[in-house]
């Protein structure tokens, strides 16, 4: 039995790694800043123990690491939209990347054997300059939150190079599924698929002439798995579908599941200064390990249609 010690397991990509993780008789500690999402966990909530703390009360997190002794700490909370970090880039430093060198100091300093695993973003890369992406291509962030993601990776390896802590990181590319929050600010991909299942009209810009790299959130948790399991110390790995998506189709498979109305209005300032634009990843580094995405777009937007509309 491991112990788990799980950031942010109440949130989208967290609780759904908490249901598949708790059926594996694991000893799970959930930290998280707020009880409001705990219906995401109703399917496991009697599995697993959850506190609450923000994370950047550093003297509180050490504590609990030093008292619970976690095997693998699985380090997904933070601020995730990237127009709140520029209202509050100082708040984001200690959010995103701070809250990552503590617990890694904190790993050295008590000498626990315990890996490290860091969930990041398609968003450390910027604009790339050669698609598709893999995990050697250069990173030049366009976001605070890009940045400080960027900055907790380098951690890692710095810590898994200079003092030999066990540290994995993933990134994900455009993730979706039941449970996201749904505000446009932190998930656009899942704020358009909930829009449209309350018929309303959705914005997208450009007139959906860029595409990007959906993966459904089982096959993002079905990667995080084989990660744990088989992943290198030291090694970063892509989770994405390595499929293409159109912004323009993605709308068209909304309009024909929900009636709902797409428009395509002017692309504001702000987002030409910091969108990536077109992006899709070669997941061949991870598909070595034994992994590989099974959901489809249509059926993964299908999926995801069908739980807002019954919730």
């Amino acid at each position: 039995m491991l112990k788990l010690l799980i950031t942010g397991g109440l949130g989208f990509i967290g609780s759904n790694l908490v249901d598949s993780l708790s059926k594996k008789n694991h000893k799970i500690k959930i930290l998280t800043k707020t009880f409001s999402k705990k219906s995401n966990i109703k399917n496991s909530y009697d599995k697993v123990e959850i506190e609450k703390i923000n994370l950047t009360n550093f003297k509180r997190l050490g504590q609990i690491i030093e008292k619970f002794k976690p095997d693998i700490i699985i380090h997904l909370a933070g601020n995730t939209s990237h127009s709140k970090s520029f209202e509050e880039p100082l708040e984001d430093i200690d959010s995103n990347s701070k809250t990552t060198l503590f617990m890694l100091e904190k790993i050295r300093e008590l000498r626990l054997s315990c890996k490290f695993v860091l969930g990041s973003t398609f968003i450390v890369i910027g604009k790339p300059t050669k698609l598709p992406v893999t995990e050697s291509t250069p990173c030049n962030p366009t976001t605070i939150y890009g940045t400080n993601k960027l900055a907790s990776e380098h951690f890692c390896k710095i810590y898994h190079d200079v003092y030999g802590l066990d540290t994995v990181i993933f990134r994900i590319t455009n993730s979706y599924g039941p449970r996201e929050q749904v505000i446009s600010t932190k998930n656009a991909v899942n704020f358009l698929i909930y829009e449209a299942s309350n018929r309303k009209e959705i914005s997208i810009y450009n007139k959906g002439k860029f595409f990007r790299d959906f993966i459904y959130i089982d096959d993002v948790v079905s990667g995080i798995n084989v990660i744990l399991k088989k992943g290198k110390s030291g090694e970063l790995y892509w989770i994405s579908s390595g499929k293409k998506t159109w912004f323009y189709e993605f709308a068209n498979i909304l309009e024909k599941n929900t009636n709902c109305k797409v428009v395509y209005p002017k692309t504001p300032t702000y987002t030409k200064k910091v969108d990536v634009g077109n992006f899709i990843v070669n997941n061949a580094k991870l598909r070595k390990l034994g992994w590989s995405p099974k959901i489809s777009i249509n059926v993964g937007i299908k999926k995801t249609l069908d739980y807002f509309q019954s919730n």
